[in-house]
């Protein structure tokens, strides 16, 4: 593994059926951060279309620190290139596609990636479980995936 491929962050995987503001606010009012929402969402280009997946972020300079939550999956719209149409048809089939920021895991809902934090990441996962609207927290490791590279944001 080479110095560019080095892995410099923690990546959560966060169970939940929460929308991502109420996440964000709960992940808020639980560990010290300040999370708000990106203006910037991370795009991901697929045959099926393109997905953008919103983000929250806390930065914290002076320490280098950065917390970034980020959902993992996104509805793509596009037209059924299969679909039946004739001249007079002005209906078009869509066809809605699921994609994944990282999917090898697809069933979790969000990741909370940690770069340079003072905190324990098991200690993290601990205070992540306690919030009863959190089915469940753990660590990622983040080399054995092949999608990793779509955590580069």
């Amino acid at each position: 593994m080479s110095d560019f491929d080095a892995i410099d962050y923690e990546l959560i995987a966060l169970h939940t059926s929460l929308e991502d503001y109420r996440l964000a606010y709960f992940l808020n009012r639980n560990l010290p951060i300040l999370l708000s929402k990106s203006n910037e969402f991370v795009e991901f280009k697929t045959s099926n279309g393109v997905a953008f997946f919103s983000k929250f972020s806390y930065v914290k300079e002076e320490a280098d620190e950065a917390w970034t939550l980020i959902e993992n999956k996104d509805e793509v719209e596009a037209l059924d290139r299969n679909s039946v149409t004739d001249l007079f048809s002005e209906k078009h089939e869509k066809i809605t596609t699921h994609i994944y920021l990282l999917p090898e895991l697809k069933k979790v809902n969000y990741f909370l990636k940690i770069k340079n934090s003072l905190l324990d990441a098991q200690e993290i996962v601990s205070q992540l479980n306690a919030i009863t609207q959190i089915s469940t927290a753990y660590l990622v490791d983040v080399t054995p995936l092949k999608s990793k590279n779509n955590l580069i944001f």
